[in-house]
């Protein structure tokens, strides 16, 4: 921990309320009918979790963009409708296009609102560092992601971290962190979030110019020289 460093605070960003997402159930059928299934915007997937059987199911491209783009992004809480039975669920797994990097598939996992799930949660930097600003330096971030056990309604949506009092040289640490009741983390202790370094115009002007050492030996030479000129 940074000596003098208060123990960071973060301000927690609560996840927003559960969301619904409509599901039409289907039968795994191959590639071919996924790709189907998304030519009419739509995205198979598939539901499992608290020992139940995997469900396969189809959902609208632009409903789920809704639900994911909330402040909670992935981790947002979701009321899977599936046949008139509502199952509260998080996003496990996304599926992307390589090229296109659109959704091509979701993996849902079921979860209890009284049982802890562990996940992983942004960590966002604020505020500005005087001492670093000064300095010409930056501050480098580490870490853009803690993994978190909470209970479902209690999963922050992100975790941000003030770095106005932090120094060159300095470090904020998970230590550091002062994480909300009912939130726990695994992670190191030691790992750094984040951290204050030196610009690189500061580091040169502390380092001697070039050449500037070996000038002042031969000056003295030099005066040597002409001394023992005059004398003669």
């Amino acid at each position: 921990m940074l000596a003098g460093l208060p123990q960071v605070r973060p301000t927690i960003e609560r996840a927003m309320a559960e969301l619904t997402l409509s599901t039409e159930t289907r039968t795994p059928s191959g590639t071919r009918s996924a790709r189907r299934l998304r030519a009419e915007g739509k995205i198979p997937a598939v539901v499992y979790g608290r020992g139940s059987d995997p469900t396969h199911v189809v959902i609208d491209r632009r409903e789920l963009r809704g639900v994911l783009t909330t402040d909670a992004g992935t981790n947002a809480l979701i009321n899977l409708d599936i046949d008139g039975d509502s199952k509260l669920s998080l996003v496990k797994d996304l599926q992307r296009d390589p090229v296109r990097n659109v959704v091509t598939h979701v993996d849902f996992i079921l979860v209890s609102r009284t049982e802890t799930v562990t996940v992983e949660v942004p960590v966002v930097i604020e505020g500005e560092s005087r001492d670093i600003n000064n300095e010409g330096g930056l501050v480098d971030q580490s870490l853009y992601s803690l993994t978190i056990s909470a209970r479902p309604g209690d999963i922050p949506d992100a975790i941000t971290v003030d770095v106005t009092a932090l120094t060159v040289g300095g470090a904020i640490r998970v230590a550091d962190l002062v994480l909300p009741d009912g939130v726990t983390t695994d992670v190191d202790p030691e790992e750094v979030l984040v951290s204050g370094h030196a610009g690189k115009l500061s580091t040169e002007s502390e380092a001697p110019a070039e050449g500037e050492g070996e000038d002042s030996e031969p000056a003295g030479e030099a005066d040597a020289a002409g001394g023992e000129s005059a004398e003669g």
